[in-house]
């Protein structure tokens, strides 16, 4: 009897010992204080009734619950909470978009959200833009201090900024006529509007400017392995589908980071939109049979080159395709491939009389054109040329062309076919006149992605070369 009082004794007290150091551990506080930081800008980050809302901090709320951090936000102006993120050990800036003028301020957990920057003109007062240089044209052009977007307008040397309090006070004034454009998201846009008992149809969008990824900005000061946990946290609500919950219920769309921000440009056949809304082509049969058999899937983005290739140089975990690897870039990116060879060739205009006989007489013609971040620009700067004329989308250069606006079109000869017969035009009514270059193209991965990740990408590669699923797929684009 006395030993089965001491086995139960015994039992009890084991059972106590076990129910006290799971709660210990539950309860257990993280081994970091964090400070929070954000702003009101609906509806990623808002107040409503003293509470705070939005994609970010719901998203904040869910990590910060799995890892036992105290969720301590501080509700500042952007411009002050952005001062006070630098300068705190502790902070942490959300909603944040990571940019090249911040890439190194601080540390970073993401991407939770994308969003396109468009100018946006009164219904009232329609300017139809083409080009960032007919923006700069405008009298004034309202920004924000310290928005990544102003950042940007200022870099691209815009002398035409007026500095509003925040999105409100800037759609107000636009609709004033105060100012003739605004950059923002239409989603903020539509958000700011409402507030202000106005329609999204009083403003119209007139120029997509570049698209910005959102994270959790951490203070430089915060230990790697803090920032570490928080982005495995928000990896693993990316895949339990917790992060497209919130994008569907905030944003009304699900067009929610995935685990790798895949982007791709408008570069038929290797790349492009068909007729019916698919991006489709070369590439990117190839990329989508990589993601099939590796079992990871992320949607496919098209975008201006220069967009993608900007992402592709700031943003962890990116993938943008098809890219000639030159020496320029080497070192920018990682690659996967080679997935085939490309000639870059000086177009001239059939009929036009102009004949390039070496890179030193193209050097002499009044023009060339070649697209803003394509290797072929950035060789032919390094090269010391002083008469390119550039531009983002290789149609409007190729019209340019046909319509004797240059004498020159620097442009691959897988793509320029289709550009042509894509404009109206005849293969035959340009000439390849000299080859600047040939290079191989590969798949890109940004310089702070996994090298697992790239890895895998590119055993994958090798294993449908093997097998010949890339002799059907080249069959299928290049008969």
């Amino acid at each position: 009897m006395k030993t089965i009082k001491q086995f139960r004794f015994y039992t009890l007290i084991l059972f106590l010992a076990i129910i006290f150091s799971c709660t210990k551990n539950d309860t257990s506080t993280y081994r970091f204080k964090l400070h929070f930081i954000t702003e009101n800008y609906k509806p990623f980050n808002f107040t409503e009734n003293s509470a705070l809302k939005g994609l970010a901090p719901d998203l904040l709320k869910e990590v910060c619950s799995r890892l036992n951090v105290p969720l301590d936000v501080k509700v500042l102006p952007w411009s002050d909470g952005y001062n006070s993120a630098l300068t705190t050990d502790n902070a942490v800036l959300f909603s944040t978009v990571l940019n090249s003028e911040r890439k190194n301020l601080f540390k970073w957990a993401g991407p939770i959200a994308s969003i396109d920057w468009k100018f946006y003109a009164s219904s009232k007062n329609i300017i139809g833009l083409n080009s960032l240089d007919d923006a700069k044209k405008q009298s004034k052009i309202g920004v924000i201090k310290d928005y990544s977007i102003e950042q940007y307008l200022a870099g691209q040397g815009f002398n035409n900024l007026v500095y509003c309090s925040d999105n409100i006070d800037a759609f107000t004034k636009l609709l004033n006529g105060e100012i003739d454009l605004f950059p923002s998201d239409a989603i903020t846009a539509e958000a700011a509007l409402a507030t202000l008992n106005k329609s999204i149809y009083m403003v119209e969008p007139e120029l997509t400017i570049s698209t910005d990824l959102i994270y959790f900005a951490f203070n430089k000061n915060i230990p790697d392995d803090v920032v570490s946990d928080f982005q495995k946290e928000i990896d693993l609500l990316k895949s339990s589908g917790f992060l497209m919950t919130l994008t569907n219920r905030y944003l009304n769309t699900s067009d929610a980071p995935g685990p790798i921000e895949i982007y791709t440009e408008d570069y038929p056949p290797l790349t492009f939109r068909d007729n019916t809304g698919e991006i489709t082509g070369f590439g990117t049969d190839l990329v989508r049979e990589i993601m099939k058999r590796n079992q990871v899937y992320s949607e496919i983005k098209l975008s201006l080159w220069s967009n993608g290739y900007n992402l592709a140089l700031n943003n962890p975990n990116f993938c943008l395709f098809t890219m000639d690897r030159t020496s320029i870039r080497d070192t920018l990116f990682q690659w996967v491939g080679p997935i085939g060879t490309n000639t870059t060739w000086f177009y001239t205009k059939s009929g036009s009389g102009i004949n390039i006989l070496s890179i030193d007489n193209a050097r002499l013609l009044k023009s060339v054109g070649t697209v803003s971040s394509w290797f072929s620009d950035q060789y032919l700067r390094s090269l010391g040329f002083s008469n390119l004329v550039t531009n983002s989308d290789p149609n409007v250069l190729a019209v340019k062309l046909m319509k004797g606006e240059i004498d020159a079109f620097v442009c691959s000869g897988v793509t320029f076919p289709d550009i042509l017969k894509k404009l109206g035009y005849h293969v035959s009514d340009a000439v390849p006149s000299i080859s600047l270059m040939s290079s191989d193209y590969y798949i890109a991965f940004s310089e702070n992605t996994p090298l697992a990740t790239v890895n895998q990408w590119q055993t994958t590669f090798e294993s449908i070369k093997s097998d010949g699923t890339y002799d059907a797929i080249s069959q299928k684009w290049f008969q």
